[in-house]
C-alpha cells in the first residue's frame, strides 16, 4: 500500500490519562469535543455534542442553588438502616414545585411523600429512583391546589421563585398534612429523549437557549444549538446530559427536528415518542421469518386440528376491519340442543416461541389504534391477512366450542386448533339487518339469530350476577376524503350486535382462562380488576346525592343495581353521566401471573377467573394464552419460558404498561384530531353537564362531541369573581350561583392556539348568565359554517 493511501488511525477518548498517553506514544489523541469541532463541513455536529463539563457551564452566577446528592453508598446505607426511603420520583403536571415519591415496599403509612419547592425536588426528573428522606412533622405540608406552569424567561430568578414557593403554603387543617420529604440523592435516572420546542433566547447571537418539552412534568432543559432560527416552531428530541447545583435547569443537546408544530405527520410522531409506543418498520430479522407467498395449508398444519370449514362460520365486526381476530357459528344438533363456536385466530401458529417475530411482538405487546393510524404488533401480512378470519379463504384457528341448551346453560365445553372457511364478513349493521328481516332465513342469518338469542339470556345473567355496565363517552371522527381533516364529531353509537359478539367473547375468555389455570395454576396468564377502595366512589355517592338519588357501593352487584335503579323522568342524560362517572372511579384492570396472585376476581366482569384469549392479532397476552391452552389440549409443544412464572410476571409488567401508554396515546390522538376539528369550525356554543367542580373551575362534558374541557374562572388579565367551594356537597359557588355536579350549563368552545406547544381547546360559561363572568353566544366571529364551507368548495 503506498504511504497516500494508508489509513490515518486516531484515538478519540474523553479520558485525560488515555489521552495523554497516546500522545506520548505519538498516536493522535482528541477529545470527543475536539474531533467534532474539527469537523468544520458539518458545523451542525457540534449541537449533538453532549454538555458534559459540568465546570464549564461558567453562564450562572456560580450560587449553590442544590444541596448536594449523597453517593450512592451511603443511600443504600441510609436505606437499610431506614433513615431514607427509596421510591419513585413523580413530577405533577399542573405544579412545577410540587412532586411526590411513591415509596417502594410495603411501607403503608408513608405510601406516598410529597415534595414541595425547588431545593426539595433537588434537580430530580419524573420516573427516576430517588432516595428521599421524610423531614420533621412540624414541616410537613399539604397537597396544593394552586396551578403553577413554569413559564419565567429568566433563568436565574431565584428570587421569584421563592416567592412562588410561598403561594404552595396554604393555611390547612392538620388531616390535610401529608408526610413530606426532600431528595438526598437519585439511585437510579429514568431519562429518554424528550420531544418540545425550542424557546429561543432574547439575547440576540445567543447559542444557549432554553427547550420546553411537551411533557409539563419534565423540567425546561438548556441547550446549545447554533440554528435556532431554523428550529423555531418545529418540533425537536433533545436529549438530557446532566444537571448542575449551581443550574436553576439540567443542561441537554439537541438530538433531532421532528418537523412543524401543528402538522399532522409530526404532532403523531411526537405522541408515538412521548408515549413510548414502538412504532418503527419492522426488521428484515422480524420480516423473514413470515411465510412465503403464496400460502397454504398443508398437511402438516392440519396435524392436531380438525377440519371445520363445513360449519357456517361468520364474522361480525366494526366497518373497514382488517384484523378480524374472531369468528363465530350456532347450529342446532340432532339432540335439539345447541352447538355455539368461538373461532379465534391461530396467530401463535404463525409466531414461534423465541424467534424476532416473537420478540417484536412481545415488546410491542398491543397494537395502538389512532384516529387514522393503525400501529400493528405483528407484520401487515399476518394482521390484515393471513390470520385475519376474512370470508371465502381457509383460515386457522383455535377454537372453543360449547355444547348448550335453549337456556345458553353450558354443557359441555371442548377447545380445538381447527381450520375455518368464514362464509360472511360482516359489520354490526349488517348483522342487525338481517336478524331484524323478515324475509332472510339462509342459514347465517338462521345463525345470527341464534347467537342474539343466546347472547341476551348470558348478558341477563351476568347482570343479574353484579357485572357493571358502565359508559365512557367514545367518540368517531368522520374525515375530509381529501385532505383528511376531522370534519364532523359524533359520538358512538352502540347496536344489540356490538353486545352479542361481546358475550361471546367474554363467554370464550372466562372458559379458557378456567382451563389453563386447571393446567397450570402456577403459570396461567390471567386478568383480573380489582375492586376500588370504598374512598373512590365519595364522589360519585356526593353527586347522586346532591340529585336526591341513593348509590350503594359496598359490592359490585349493589352497585350495578342502584345505578339501574337512578332514573329520572325529567333528566334522561342523568343515567347516563352516573355510568360515566362510576368508570372514573374504577381502578385498571392488569395481567398477572397466576403464581404470584391470590385475588383472580374480576370486579367489573363479577366473574372470579378471566383472562384474554381473543384477539392474538392485536394483544399479545392472548398469543400466550394460546400457548398454554395449545399444550392444554395436546396441541403444540411447551418451552422453558411459558412455565416460568418469574418471567411470566416479567411480561405481564410490560404488558400493563404497554397497554397503558396505548391508551394516553390514543386519548392524545383524539384530543388532537379535537382540536383541528374546532380549528376548522370556529367558535361555536354548545350544551354541557358538569362532572366536577374544583376549586377554581368546572370540568364538563358536551355530549355531541364526547368532548371534556374545564371552564376556569380565575384567568390572568381578568377581574376576580367571588368563589366559594364547598368540598362536602361538593358545589363550587360563583358570584350568587352555585354549581352542582350534573347540572346543565353552556359554553362556548373555542381552540385557543396561544401557547403552539400545548394548544388545547377553551371554554367559556354562556349559561347561567353571571354579570362580568359569562360570555355571549355571540358567533358573530365564527367561521362559514359547514354547508357553506361545502358550498364554497364545490363552486370551486
Amino acid at each position: 500500500m503506498s504511504a497516500e493511501n494508508q489509513l490515518r488511525v486516531i484515538f478519540i477518548t474523553n479520558d485525560r490519562k488515555n489521552k495523554e498517553k497516546a500522545i506520548e506514544e505519538g498516536i493522535p489523541a482528541f477529545t470527543c469535543e475536539e474531533y467534532v469541532k474539527s469537523l468544520t463541513a458539518n458545523p451542525e455536529l457540534i449541537d449533538r455534542l453532549a454538555c458534559l463539563s459540568e465546570e464549564g457551564n461558567e453562564i450562572e452566577s456560580g450560587k449553590i442553588i442544590f444541596s448536594e446528592h449523597l453517593p450512592l453508598s451511603k443511600l443504600q446505607q441510609g436505606i437499610k438502616s431506614g433513615t431514607y426511603l427509596q421510591g419513585t420520583f413523580r413530577a405533577s403536571r399542573e405544579n412545577y414545585l410540587e412532586a411526590t415519591v411513591w415509596v417502594h415496599g410495603d411501607t403503608e403509612d408513608n405510601k406516598e411523600i410529597i415534595l414541595q419547592g425547588l431545593k426539595n425536588l433537588n434537580r430530580a426528573i419524573h420516573e427516576d429512583i430517588v432516595a428521599v428522606e421524610l423531614l420533621p412533622k412540624n414541616q410537613w405540608v399539604a397537597p396544593s391546589s394552586v396551578v403553577l406552569l413554569d413559564e419565567g424567561q429568566n433563568e436565574d430568578d431565584m428570587e421569584k421563585e421563592e416567592e412562588r414557593e410561598c403561594i404552595l403554603k396554604t393555611a390547612v387543617s392538620e388531616k390535610m398534612l401529608k408526610p413530606t420529604g426532600r431528595v438526598v440523592g437519585i439511585i437510579r435516572r429514568n431519562w429518554r429523549p424528550y420531544c418540545g420546542m425550542l424557546s429561543k433566547s432574547d439575547i440576540k447571537e445567543s447559542r444557549r437557549h432554553l427547550f420546553t418539552p411537551a411533557d409539563k412534568r419534565i423540567p425546561r432543559i438548556r441547550i446549545e444549538t447554533r440554528q435556532a432560527s431554523t428550529l423555531e416552531g418545529q418540533r425537536i428530541i433533545v436529549a438530557i446530559d446532566g444537571w448542575p447545583r449551581n443550574s436553576r435547569y439540567p443542561n441537554g443537546h439537541f438530538v433531532k427536528n421532528l418537523g412543524e408544530v401543528g402538522d399532522k405527520e409530526t404532532e403523531t410522531e411526537v405522541l408515538l415518542l412521548e408515549h413510548d409506543v414502538p412504532h418503527q418498520p419492522f426488521s428484515q430479522a422480524v420480516l423473514s421469518l413470515l411465510p412465503k407467498m403464496p400460502w397454504s395449508i398443508t398437511e402438516k398444519d392440519m396435524k392436531n386440528r380438525e377440519d371445520l370449514r363445513h360449519l357456517c362460520v361468520c364474522s361480525v365486526d366494526p366497518p373497514g376491519c382488517t384484523d378480524i381476530d374472531d369468528a363465530l357459528h350456532c347450529r342446532e344438533l340432532e339432540s335439539g340442543n345447541l352447538e355455539v363456536g368461538v373461532h379465534i385466530a391461530d396467530v401463535s401458529h404463525f409466531i414461534r416461541p423465541g424467534n424476532a417475530l416473537d420478540q417484536e411482538s412481545a415488546r410491542r405487546g398491543t397494537t395502538v389504534y389512532l384516529c387514522e393510524k393503525r400501529i400493528d404488533m405483528v407484520p401487515e401480512l399476518l394482521s390484515s391477512n393471513l390470520c385475519s378470519l376474512r370470508s371465502n379463504v381457509d383460515r386457522l384457528a383455535f377454537s372453543c366450542i360449547w355444547e348448550m341448551n335453549h337456556n345458553a346453560e353450558i354443557l359441555k365445553t371442548r377447545f380445538t386448533k381447527s381450520v375455518i372457511n368464514s362464509k360472511a364478513s360482516l359489520t354490526y349493521a349488517e348483522a342487525q339487518m338481517r336478524i331484524d328481516s323478515a324475509t332472510m332465513n339462509d342459514s347465517i342469518t338462521t345463525s345470527l339469530r341464534g347467537l342474539n338469542k343466546l347472547a341476551k339470556i348470558l348478558k341477563k345473567g351476568r347482570i343479574e350476577n353484579g357485572a357493571l355496565t358502565l359508559s365512557s363517552p367514545e367518540v368517531r371522527f368522520h374525515m375530509d376524503s381529501e385532505t383528511h381533516d376531522p370534519i364532523d364529531l359524533q359520538t358512538k353509537e352502540l347496536r344489540e350486535t356490538n353486545s352479542m359478539v361481546e358475550e361471546f367473547m367474554l363467554l370464550a375468555n372466562i372458559s379458557v382462562a378456567k382451563k389453563i389455570h386447571e393446567e397450570f395454576s402456577e403459570h396461567a396468564l390471567l386478568r383480573k380488576h380489582p375492586a376500588p377502595p370504598p374512598s373512590n366512589y365519595e364522589i360519585l355517592v356526593k353527586a347522586a346525592k346532591s340529585k336526591n338519588l341513593e348509590i350503594k357501593t359496598d359490592t359490585a352487584k349493589a352497585l350495578a343495581d342502584s345505578l339501574d335503579q337512578a332514573d329520572s323522568l325529567t333528566f334522561p342524560y342523568l343515567n347516563t353521566l352516573l355510568r360515566i362517572l362510576a368508570t372514573r372511579c374504577m381502578m385498571q384492570a392488569v395481567y398477572f401471573c397466576s403464581g404470584m396472585d391470590t385475588d383472580f376476581h374480576h370486579y367489573g366482569l363479577a366473574s372470579p377467573i378471566y383472562t384474554h384469549f381473543t384477539s392474538p392479532i392485536r394483544r399479545y397476552a392472548d398469543i400466550i394464552v394460546h400457548r398454554l391452552l395449545a399444550v392444554a389440549v395436546g396441541a403444540d409443544c411447551t418451552y422453558p419460558e411459558l412455565t416460568d412464572k418469574h418471567k411470566l410476571a416479567d411480561l405481564c409488567k410490560n404488558l400493563n404498561f404497554r397497554h397503558k401508554m396505548a391508551q394516553y396515546a390514543q386519548r392524545a390522538s383524539v384530543a388532537f384530531h379535537t382540536q383541528l376539528f374546532f380549528k376548522s369550525k370556529g367558535i361555536v356554543s354548545e350544551e354541557a353537564y358538569i362532572l366536577f367542580v374544583r376549586k377554581n373551575a368546572l370540568v364538563v362534558l358536551i355530549p355531541k362531541y364526547g368532548l371534556e374541557g374545564t371552564v376556569f374562572f380565575e384567568e390572568k388579565d381578568k377581574p376576580k369573581p367571588r368563589l366559594t367551594y364547598d368540598d362536602e356537597i361538593p358545589s363550587l359557588k360563583i358570584e350568587d350561583t352555585v354549581f352542582h355536579i350534573f347540572d346543565k350549563v353552556k359554553v362556548k368552545i373555542m381552540l385557543d392556539s396561544s401557547n403552539l406547544q400545548h394548544q388545547k381547546i377553551r371554554m367559556s360559561l354562556v349559561e347561567p348568565e353571571i354579570p362580568g363572568i359569562s360570555v355571549p353566544t355571540d358567533t358573530s366571529n365564527m367561521d362559514i359554517s359547514e354547508p357553506e364551507r361545502k358550498k364554497k368548495k364545490l363552486q370551486k
